[in-house]
C-alpha cells in the first residue's frame, strides 16, 4: 500500500490490533493515529471495537473450529483472521467473499504471499462450520450459537460452547467475552435474566447521544438544525437528549464549534439531575475530567452558580478547560486539585474513579484488565474521596456520589458504610441503572444524593 493510497477499514483494524496491548494501551488512542488515513472511519472503528469486545469468543471459534491452535498462528496473521472472523460472525450483512478476499490482500501486505493460502483456508474452514449466519436466538441451539444482538445470532453446526444448563456463568462468560468471576458476581446480585441483558449491553455498539446546551439553544431548535443538515436523529421521551442515528465525527456536527451541544449518555446525565443544584450554590465537581458533568452543572444552574472543577489528573483536567471554552461558560473555574483543600461548598459532585463495569461496551480495555482484587483497591480510594468531600461540605449541603460501575461494593455499600459513620448525613435518594441493549440503549451507573443535616 503506497503513501498516497487511503487505507481500508480492515487494514486500519489490522494495524490497530497489531499495536494494541490490552494491559497497557487504549485502543481508541491507537485508532486515532490511523483514522485520517482512511475514508472508512466509522467502519474501521466498528471493526476494531467489535473485534475487541468479542475477542474471547472469536479466539474460541478459531481455536476450536479451524483445526489450528492459536499458539501456532503468528500474531500478525492472527489479527487478520480475528477481524475476518468478527465480520463473518457478527456482521452478517457483509459478504463472505469480500471478507476472505481482503484478508488475503492484507496478508500479502502485512505478512507475505506464501501465507495467503493459510489465512484463506482457515477462514473458509470456519465458514464451512456455519449452519445459519443469522438466525433468531429463540430458535437456535445455545451451545452452538454466538449472539450478534438481543434477537439474533450466528449458529454453527457443532456444539462448542459451554452447556448453559450446567454452568450459566461459564456459558455467558464465553458467549460475551467477559471474565467469569464478574459474571458470577452479577448472577449472585441480579439473577440470570438481568445478567443476560447486562451481557448484551456490555457487547453492544453504543448509540451516540448528544445533550443540547440549553444556555444557547433548546432541544427543539437544535433538532431543527439537525433536520436542516439532513442528520437523522431520534428524540427520547422525558430525556433532554437526542440519539444520532448515523454517527459521524463529533466536530462535524452542526453547532459543535458554537458550543451548542455535548456528547453524553443517558445514564451519565443522571447524577447532576438527581443532585438538583440551584443557582446560589457554590459547587465542587471533584472528579471533573473530561467535563461533561461540569458543563451540565453550569447549564442546569443557568450559568449562575459558582462552580469549581478539579481532578487529581492534571493532564485530563485540560480537557475540562477545552469544554468550558467551547460552550462559553462563565460560572466555572478550573483549579488544580491541591488548591481546593481549604474551601467549603454547598454542593459537591463526586463522579469517582471506578471499575467501569457499567460501561464495558465503551471502555474496551476494561474486560481485559478488571480483577476482583482491583475492585477492593478501588473501593478504598472511593471511600477516601467521599470522606474528603464530606469535610469540605457546608452545613445543609448536598453530595452526589456517582460511579459508572454496577458493583454494589462500589455503590450502595460505600454509601451505607459512610452513613453509618456520619450521623449528620442522611440519604435523600439513590438509583442504580443497569446497562441496556434495547432501542434506546444506555450504559450502567449509580448515583446517590446525601444531605448534611447540620
Amino acid at each position: 500500500m503506497t503513501k498516497s493510497q487511503k487505507y481500508t477499514a480492515r487494514y486500519v483494524a489490522t494495524k490497530v490490533l497489531g499495536e494494541f496491548e490490552p494491559m497497557r494501551d487504549y485502543a481508541s488512542v491507537i485508532l486515532d493515529k490511523y483514522l485520517d488515513k482512511t475514508d472508512q472511519r466509522q467502519r474501521a472503528t466498528d471493526i476494531v471495537f467489535g473485534t475487541l469486545r468479542n475477542l474471547t469468543a472469536i479466539d474460541n471459534v478459531i481455536n476450536t473450529l479451524s483445526g489450528c491452535p492459536l499458539n501456532r498462528i503468528q500474531k500478525k496473521l492472527l489479527n487478520i483472521i480475528r477481524i475476518g472472523c468478527y465480520e463473518i460472525i457478527y456482521t452478517p450483512s457483509t459478504g463472505e467473499h469480500s471478507i476472505v478476499n481482503e484478508a488475503a490482500q492484507n496478508t500479502k501486505v502485512i505478512a507475505s504471499q506464501k501465507q495467503v493460502g493459510f489465512v484463506n483456508a482457515l477462514l473458509r474452514q470456519i465458514i464451512r462450520h456455519i449452519k445459519n449466519r443469522q438466525t433468531p436466538l429463540s430458535q437456535s441451539n445455545p451451545m452452538s450459537t454466538l449472539p450478534q444482538d438481543i434477537d439474533n445470532g450466528c449458529e454453527f453446526d457443532i456444539d462448542f460452547l459451554p452447556d448453559n444448563t450446567q454452568n450459566v456463568a461459564e456459558h455467558l462468560s464465553t458467549l460475551f467475552s467477559l471474565p467469569q468471576w464478574l459474571v458470577t458476581d452479577w448472577l449472585n446480585e441480579f439473577g440470570e435474566d438481568k445478567v443476560r441483558q447486562i451481557c448484551f449491553a456490555s457487547n453492544r455498539r453504543p448509540s451516540f447521544y448528544i445533550r443540547p446546551n440549553t444556555l444557547k439553544t433548546s432541544l427543539d431548535d437544535f433538532a431543527a438544525k439537525l433536520k436542516e443538515k439532513e442528520i437523522e436523529f431520534e428524540t427520547i421521551q422525558d430525556e433532554p437528549l437526542l440519539r444520532i442515528k448515523s454517527p459521524s465525527m463529533v466536530s462535524q456536527l452542526p453547532g459543535y464549534a458554537e458550543g451548542l451541544f455535548v456528547v453524553q449518555d443517558m445514564t451519565a446525565s443522571l447524577p447532576v439531575r438527581a443532585m438538583n443544584p440551584i443557582q446560589d450554590w457554590k459547587i465542587l465537581d471533584m472528579c471533573a475530567a473530561p467535563g461533561g458533568k461540569t458543563t451540565q452543572l453550569a447549564e442546569v444552574t443557568n450559568d449562575s452558580a459558582q462552580i469549581i472543577a478539579t481532578d487529581i489528573d492534571s493532564e485530563r483536567l485540560l480537557r475540562v478547560n477545552d469544554n468550558i471554552a467551547r460552550l462559553d461558560l462563565k460560572s466555572v473555574q478550573v483549579l488544580k486539585y491541591e488548591k481546593i483543600s481549604d474551601m467549603k461548598f454547598d454542593g459537591i459532585l463526586l463522579d469517582v474513579p471506578c471499575s467501569n463495569t457499567g460501561v464495558l461496551a465503551k471502555r474496551i480495555e476494561t474486560r481485559f484488565r478488571i480483577e476482583s482484587k482491583k475492585i477492593r483497591q478501588i473501593t478504598a480510594i472511593q471511600k477516601d474521596i467521599l470522606e474528603k468531600a464530606s469535610s469540605m461540605l457546608n452545613p445543609y449541603g448536598t453530595i452526589c456520589y456517582s460511579t459508572c460501575s454496577i458493583q454494589s461494593q462500589e455503590n450502595s455499600d460505600i454509601v451505607k458504610e459512610f452513613l453509618q459513620k456520619h450521623e449528620d448525613f442522611t440519604l435523600v435518594c439513590e438509583k442504580l441503572v443497569l446497562p441496556c441493549a434495547q432501542r434506546f440503549d444506555h450504559d450502567g451507573g449509580y448515583a446517590a444524593v446525601i444531605f448534611r443535616k447540620w
